[in-house]
């Protein structure tokens, strides 16, 4: 087998016994990378540099014997994070030439138990956006159609993780950012319980939606990464002080006796692709095979989440992106005359066409004469989602739903008509709004070959049992064990330095 065709959990028994070392999978995916992202374009930057001293520094603690969760494990981590010293740009000109000071917390963490840092990967611009297409620096492809989008904002995390240009990789996830990439490119994603995972350094978006994440090949490495990565942070005021569960631990106690949930308004018949109903039905009975009980119940709001999610997400991105003026620190236009013209030239040449409807649009919303008409409804309505979370949960232990109305749809077939783009979230975008975690896994592939997934939802701090599901069901089936048909080409090595 080669090395990068192991899953974390079996790179890990490998390096604990020696039988590998860091830097030797450390190259092994460095020179994947060299013959893969010609075709892929998962990474905006690589550092082998950077990655081979980590890799020595981890094979010299893997001799001491003082070996963390993650030791040696090469990671890729989205371009939305901060890495002190490293350029993080969020895929948008707007950020170019941006070095953070600081490291984000779970950049912390994972130094701690000693992962290696492989780059940082693609996603659309500011994470906004569900194709990657919104990146304004490259395009990355679906390991598994090149005519096909690998879905986003974490597009890039994903493609990097299916292509097995990684062992891992950290997304975030503020509509459906992980979990529908994931689905696309037949892998896993795990958007944890809001609070759960320290969002100190994370690029903000919609600071009440957004999430950091895994994403993996198996159920047990993204438990693995949350283990790592999870956890009160003083530094982030919205982290809540809880204690972190053995996610790993707990992945052997099956289904038996669960009750699962199926909401009647996500199996919905207009709009939803044939073959992905299907697959997740046949989830479904996978799991009632092996002793969990399926029931019909009903989260009567889920109509109104599109619009309470774009109402909201786009608000709070009108107010966070403010700061991005040309003054403090990123791109600045110098053909300016006057403070107010530089301004306005900046963020006009900086921010891309979605990111600018989106700010736009949130600008409208929180604008005197329509605040209550729009956010405060929006607000409201909001509430209402989380009481139809919180009454299901009285009935169930666990929500199964499709992730994504369809397979991954091709390139451009929907950048020409926004609502269709944001309607493709329709299934992931109310565990944002109620702050509850939620996980995708393959469960199936379409008559063209693409991966389908299906979607577990928890109630608050419910990871351990949500991966306990999706563990169960991942033994009696082999989708995560199916890899894309790629061709390797032979690239020039300075193209891993970009």
């Amino acid at each position: 087998m080669s090395l990068t065709e192991l899953t974390i959990i079996e790179a890990r028994e490998k390096l604990k016994k020696r039988e590998i070392s860091a830097v030797e999978l450390t190259r092994a995916f460095l020179e994947r990378i060299i013959r893969l992202e010609p075709q892929i374009g998962s990474y905006i930057n690589v550092f082998p540099e950077k990655a081979l001293e980590q890799a020595e520094r981890a094979d010299q603690r893997l001799a001491r014997g003082e070996e963390g969760l993650l030791t040696g494990i090469p990671l890729a981590v989205k371009d939305v994070i901060s890495i002190r010293g490293l350029p993080t740009t969020c895929a948008s000109r707007m950020l170019a030439g941006y070095r953070p000071p600081y490291d984000a917390t779970v950049i912390t963490r994972l130094e701690e138990q000693g992962y290696v840092l492989l780059g940082k990967a693609n996603m659309d611009e500011f994470a906004m956006g569900s194709s990657t297409e919104n990146s304004a620096l490259q395009t990355t492809r679906n390991p598994w159609a090149a005519e096909a989008v690998p879905g986003g904002s974490s597009g890039g995390s994903a493609a990097a993780v299916a292509a097995a240009e990684c062992l891992g990789a950290l997304g975030s996830d503020t509509g459906g950012s992980i979990r529908q990439p994931a689905s696309h490119c037949g892998v896993v994603g795990l958007k944890p319980t809001y609070g759960r995972v320290s969002r100190y350094g994370l690029v903000a978006y919609a600071s009440s939606l957004d999430q950091i994440g895994p994403l993996s090949k198996t159920v047990a490495d993204s438990a693995l990464l949350l283990q790592a990565i999870a956890g009160h942070d003083p530094l982030d005021s919205t982290s809540v002080s809880r204690d972190v569960p053995d996610y790993l631990g707990g992945l052997d106690r099956g289904v038996r006796g669960l009750r699962l949930g199926l909401p009647r308004e996500y199996f919905i018949k207009e709009g939803m692709d044939p073959e992905v109903e299907k697959a997740v039905r046949g989830a479904i009975k996978a799991l009632e095979a092996q002793g969990a009980e399926c029931r019909e119940i009903s989260l009567p709001h889920t109509p109104y989440a599109v619009a309470v999610y774009y109402i909201i997400a786009m608000a709070e991105a009108s107010s966070n992106l403010a700061r991005y003026d040309g003054v403090k620190y990123g791109f600045r236009e110098p053909e300016s005359r006057g403070l107010g013209e530089m301004y306005r030239k900046t963020r006009s040449h900086g921010f891309g066409p979605e990111v600018i409807r989106r700010i736009m649009l949130g600008t409208y919303v929180l604008s005197a004469g329509y605040y209550d008409a729009y956010y405060r409804k929006a607000s409201q309505v909001r509430t209402l989602i989380i009481r139809d979370f919180q009454e299901a949960f009285q009935e169930v232990d666990l929500i199964l739903t499709p992730v994504a109305p369809t397979p991954a749809f091709r390139r451009g077939e929907k950048t020409a008509d926004p609502l269709q783009m944001y309607l493709t979230d329709i299934f992931t975008i109310s565990a944002n709004l109620a702050g509850i975690p939620g996980l995708s896994l393959p469960c199936g592939f379409s008559s063209g070959g693409l991966p389908i997934g299906f979607q577990i939802l928890g109630n608050y701090f419910e990871e351990a049992r949500i991966l306990q599901a999706a563990h169960a069901f991942e033994q009696a089936a082999d989708y995560h064990r199916r890899r894309p048909p790629l061709k390797t080409t032979n690239s020039n090595p300075k193209q891993i330095s970009r």
